[in-house]
């Protein structure tokens, strides 16, 4: 139902699950649309916990925050359109505070860049320099537990000049933490 032909994050977790038998997963997802797929394959999967920030109501339409997973995994964070980034960072803030509960051993990121002021498929307010603060706080957040072991998936942006200034700011953030 969503943009993806292949769940990228969702295959790189059930990899993490299965083949080296990590039992705390997390996936935070900062795209401006829910990740209704993720959430679906997850929903029943008390080794994932399930973060995602997005416009709401937006399509696809999914993403309340009574949508919560059979073992509390599931935390969707709305949002409604127009939020800037002071908005933004202040409800990621219980993002993080679900991450530092759950103190997953491996965090994968879906890195979508649409929430850009720039972008014309929705109506988020972020500037560049949020992706590199969002993804500072997410591994500053990370530290206590998961040691550096975080994987970053680009998902999505359609403005390519906010694409590829927001993404380096994102990897910025990377290369410094590392």
């Amino acid at each position: 139902m969503g943009f993806c032909i292949y769940n990228n994050v969702a295959i790189g977790a059930k990899y993490l699950l299965n083949k080296y038998k990590y039992k705390k997963v997390a996936i935070i997802d900062f795209d401006v649309h829910h990740g209704n797929g993720t959430q679906d394959i997850f929903y029943e999967n008390e080794n994932v916990l399930f973060i995602s920030t997005h416009q709401y109501p937006y399509y696809p339409g999914t993403g309340s925050e009574q949508e919560k997973g059979k073992f509390n995994n599931i935390c969707n964070i709305p949002l409604p359109a127009g939020t800037n980034s002071e908005e933004y960072l202040n409800a990621f803030e219980f993002a993080l505070k679900k991450l530092e509960k759950f103190k997953p051993e491996f965090i994968l990121i879906s890195a979508g860049f649409d929430s850009h002021s720039k972008d014309p498929l929705a109506q988020f307010k972020l500037e560049t320099e949020d992706f590199y603060i969002i993804t500072k706080r997410i591994l500053e957040t990370s530290k206590n537990f998961c040691h550096g072991k975080v994987v970053s998936i680009l998902e999505g942006g359609y403005d390519l000049q906010a694409l590829r200034d927001s993404t380096k700011r994102h990897v910025d953030a990377l290369i410094e933490f590392n």
